[in-house]
């Protein structure tokens, strides 16, 4: 036993954090050092002899390491990374058909192998909220991300000295939307005022081939 090794030893024994089980190792190892015999040993720490020879063969082969606990090996985890990732790819793809959004009995569903709690999991973990995901409005077009982008493109960033116009098709249910709405004034105060925009519901679908008679027949149109 080496004075740095002692002095380790003596420093366990007067740590308030020391666990009882480090305790006890250290005690073995400092009364086979006095010469104390492996029976006495076990008889003065309460212990056993088999006990009292393990540490101390332990501590001959390997020193101090000698005295730690072999780290246990456990089960294998059986998601990972790579399962997250799968859970990722996913939502890349539209959900089942007749579902707006995702969902985890759907993820978990879909990968065929990943339990459906670790799905939630994941995602926690990952901060991917699948409400933030739902849409309004669903398509089979393969080129709707395309043509949805241009589309809200000219809202975004509409060009220079030009007038965007909207027109959507007529709805199986005429919905009637009041001109009244509000002007903020300041910041708590609100004022009742017509709306600067009308919106006229039920209108018959412009179906033109010529985008210059169209323009033409609109500005002309006693509605606006």
């Amino acid at each position: 036993l080496s004075r740095k090794e002692r002095a380790e030893l003596e420093a366990r024994l007067r740590a308030a954090t020391t666990e009882q089980r480090h305790l006890l190792r250290a005690r073995i190892v400092l009364e086979a050092a006095e010469g104390t015999a492996t029976r006495e040993i076990a008889r003065e720490l309460d212990t056993t002899s088999t006990t009292v020879s393990l540490w101390r063969g332990c501590f001959a082969r390997q020193g101090l390491d000698g005295l730690e606990d072999l780290p246990r090996s456990g089960a294998p985890p059986i998601y990972g990374p790579a399962t997250d990732q799968r859970i990722r790819a996913i939502l890349d793809h539209p959900p089942p058909k007749g579902y707006a959004r995702w969902n985890g009995p759907l993820i978990a569903k879909a990968l065929g192998d990943v339990d459906v709690q670790y799905v939630w999991r994941s995602l926690r973990k990952q901060k991917i909220d699948l409400g933030g995901r739902k849409s309004w409005c669903e398509s089979n077009d393969p080129q709707f991300a395309t043509k949805a982008a241009d589309v809200v493109g000219l809202y975004m960033a509409p060009p220079d000295n030009a007038v965007v116009l909207c027109v959507d098709e007529k709805p199986s249910i005429q919905a009637l939307e009041r001109a009244q709405g509000y002007l903020a004034k300041g910041f708590a105060l609100d004022i009742p005022s017509p709306s600067l925009c009308q919106t006229v519901s039920g209108m018959v679908p412009l179906m033109v081939h010529q985008p210059g008679a169209a323009y033409e027949r609109l500005l002309r149109s006693p509605q606006g």
